[in-house]
Order: C-alpha cells, then structure tokens, then sequence
C-alpha cells in the first residue's frame, strides 16, 4: 500500500487528467501535490502533460486520453491487468469498501458508484458521464434493492470466475475469437487471476450466470459469453439508441472490499 502523501499526489493527477479527457477547460498543472512532489510517475506523467498542444481541442482531449490511460496502467499491475484484458469491451469494473454485514449493501453501493475505490485504483466505466443516466442513474444498471441481489447471485468457485473473467474479453456479439482459441489464451487467464488475487484467498465470488446455479464450477471459457445466460441487472429502458440485451457479471466480496466486473451485450 502506497504512503498516504504518495498516494495522493497520484489520485489528484488521475483526476485531473480525467478531467481534461472529459473535455473540462483546466489548467495543464493541478495544483498541490501533484505538481510539487518528486514521485517519478507523477513526474513523468506531468513532463509528457506539457508537451500536449492544446490545440486543436479534439487531438488534446484524445492525447489526454492515451496518456491517462498509460499513466493508470504504470500506477500498478492491477490497473495493468484490467486495462490488457477489459478496456477494448463495453465492461464495468469498480471496487468499493465493505462498510456492511450483508455485503449486497455494498454491492448496490457500486452498482450505484456511490462509493470509491478504496484503494484509489482503476475504475472502468464508460457509461458515467453518458447522458442516459438523466434518466436512469445507475444506467446501464436497474440493480434490485439489496435484499433481492442475492436472489439474483450464485455461489461461485474462485477458478470458474477466473474463467468467467477472461470471457468479458469477448464482444456478445460477432466475436471470431473466442478467448478459449485465441494464442494468447492463458495471458488472459494470468491477467483475470491479477484481478481476482486483489480480494485474497478468502474471499467468494458470485455470478449472476444461471449455469451456477445448478453447479457451482461452470466452464465459462467453453462456453463463452455467446452460450452464457444470466439473471439480468440491466435496464430494460430503451435509451440513446442503444438496446442493452445480455449481461455476465461477477461479484468478489472479502472483509475489508467487494468487487464488481460485468459485461454487458448491446446493439
């Protein structure tokens, strides 16, 4: 775990290029201690800010973009891993504290981004500034009252969700690679259990894949998100021309964090 001061100074330049990336007129250095400390990674992200021209405006928002990108994947292997195996799909991955004795609470807390990483680590969620969430706020979310999120689980073996994991790298539809052929198969496999090892040995997983329910060690990589069926979270609202029509989605809860990946299937 980093130094509070270390950790810090790179929260405030994670935001603060988020910020830029999300087109908000800032100046190119935050202030505090992001700009005045001497953590290498901070130091090297603000050398390569400078040099960004910040005109035109659409090639300085993009060049923020990458570089935030490269900037949360040197933070640590974590981000690292979530970036390689989930960023090209259209996923969800947040983690939030467990404030509660029943940890659905704290689950509906994330499916709601209600709370932050605990750990100041990578989020992956391209719906938070879409519009549709005016309408819907937890889009592309409909998450059940805690007390149902159960109903909607099942208990899952901790190498099946290394499977169900490595598969939210395939698109739901049109996917000529399935990750069970791809060469680098067992790179995605390493990558999910990086994600997963976050949690510990301890923890549990859940799913809201239907084929747990009757055995609680599916193979998700034979069958791949194609041949997977779930109890949905998603909203069935029609929104920004985008229908939402399948979702796998994985819980991990431990004692001190609960963490949530899901995959959604559009068109």
């Amino acid at each position: 775990m980093l130094p509070p001061a270390d950790r810090a100074a790179l929260d405030l330049l994670d935001a603060h290029l988020e910020a830029l990336r999300d087109g908000q007129d800032l100046p190119l250095l935050p202030q505090g201690p992001a700009g005045e400390g001497d953590d290498e990674l901070v130091r090297w992200a603000l050398d390569r800010l400078r040099r960004v021209p910040r005109e035109p405006t659409d090639a300085f928002v993009r060049h923020v973009g990458g570089l935030l990108v490269e900037f949360r994947g040197h933070r640590c292997p974590w981000n690292a891993a979530a970036l390689r195996l989930l960023d090209d799909t259209y996923t969800f991955v947040a983690t939030g504290p467990r404030r509660h004795e029943d940890w659905a609470h704290d689950v509906h807390a994330v499916l709601h981004r209600a709370v932050p990483d605990p750990r100041g680590w990578l989020r992956l969620d391209g719906d938070r500034l879409d519009t549709a969430r005016h309408t819907v706020p937890s889009y592309p979310f409909a998450p059940p009252d805690p007390a149902e999120i159960r109903e909607r689980l099942h208990p899952l073996e901790a190498e099946a969700a290394v499977g169900a994991l490595a598969v939210m790298a395939e698109e739901w539809q049109g996917e000529s690679a399935p990750v069970r052929s791809r060469p680098d198969r067992d790179a995605l496999l390493a990558d999910a259990r990086t994600l997963l090892d976050r949690y510990g040995p301890a923890a549990r997983h859940w799913t809201n894949a239907t084929a747990a329910a009757a055995d609680p060690a599916p193979d998700f990589l034979a069958a791949g998100l194609r041949g997977t069926r779930s109890h949905t979270f998603l909203t069935p609202e029609y929104l920004n021309g985008l229908d939402l029509f399948e979702d796998l989605g994985v819980v991990v809860v431990n004692d001190d964090e609960v963490g949530v990946f899901w995959s959604f299937g559009a068109y």
